[in-house]
């Protein structure tokens, strides 16, 4: 009996232990997430409407020259950027992205052969290693973004996706991650980046007018690179504030767990002292009993 009540006080630290520890990953998580939340929410409403602004240059502009990032080829070779996060201990945040990039690999690409014919590079190392051991055909250029957040570094990646696809070593990159909506809700999207989407022309509706000041092929060589690296760092940001909000609610339920398991042991702790105590006074009683008989 005084093994089991051992066994139990310990079982009971312990778990006050990871309480302590899932409380104070949920503090840290919240404080990263405002600061990623402000930063997402601000860039957003602008890389939107520089996006949806070149959209529709490249749908009015259709058949010119000096549109290689507009190209459109029959799909053959495919890169896909998959951002992850650099740590665990978030939920199924890192898992449901890998699923949607596996998912586009097996459904979207499955005539590129599946892992012959697509590239993975990736953003973060939870998806680096989870391809990587699954013999995926994946880089690790990029995967350090994280711990250097900053528009330069993922400038790089960007500007090496739309080199290789102006080589044509890519017919088509894709970017997979998670958009962010609010701490307990993240949208597991996958966005085509190159060929540039157009938009589709609505029945009698007009091409966007655009005025060009200078020559149009001048600004489209100049603002279709900015472009595009602002559409990839608002994914990366997108997906930094996701990883966050993932973790912070994934530890909150960890600590209401460990609040369910804690009072779980305490119950089976009391009963086990109180049937401890109880044999105890049996024995008493049945010893001073005998003496007197």
């Amino acid at each position: 009996m005084a093994g089991q009540l051992k066994e139990v006080r310990n079982r009971i630290k312990s778990v006050q232990s990871t309480q302590q520890i899932t409380k104070a990953m949920k503090m840290v998580s919240a404080a990263k997430l405002r600061r990623a939340q402000d930063a997402i929410v601000q860039m957003r409403p602008y890389a939107k409407k520089l996006q949806e602004m070149l959209s529709n240059i490249v749908s009015s502009s259709e058949g010119e020259s000096g549109m290689a990032l507009a190209a459109e080829r029959p799909i053959e070779k495919v890169l896909l950027l998959v951002i992850t996060s650099d740590r665990g201990l978030a939920g199924a945040y890192n898992a449901n992205i890998i699923k949607l990039a596996k998912q586009n690999i097996a459904e979207k690409y499955k005539s590129q052969h599946t892992k012959k014919n697509v590239t993975i590079w990736s953003i973060g190392k939870k998806g680096y290693e989870h391809f990587l051991k699954n013999n995926y055909l994946v880089t690790d250029t990029h995967k350090d973004i994280f711990l250097n957040l900053k528009f330069e570094t993922v400038q790089q990646a960007a500007m090496a996706a739309m080199k290789a696809f102006e080589n044509k070593e890519f017919d088509a990159v894709e970017i997979v991650y998670s958009e962010f909506k609010n701490a307990a809700t993240q949208r597991f999207v996958s966005e085509r980046f190159l060929p540039i989407p157009k938009i589709e022309k609505q029945a009698g509706t007009a091409n966007a007018d655009f005025i060009f000041d200078p020559n149009r092929a001048e600004l489209l060589a100049e603002l279709m690179p900015k472009i595009l690296n602002t559409q990839l760092f608002k994914a990366v940001l997108d997906a930094n504030a996701s990883e966050h909000g993932a973790r912070m609610t994934a530890m909150d339920k960890a600590s209401e767990n460990a609040n369910e398991l804690l009072r779980t042991l305490k119950i089976s702790y009391n009963r086990a002292r109180q049937a401890a105590i109880t044999t105890e006074l049996t024995e008493i009683v049945s010893g001073a009993a005998a003496l007197k008989g």
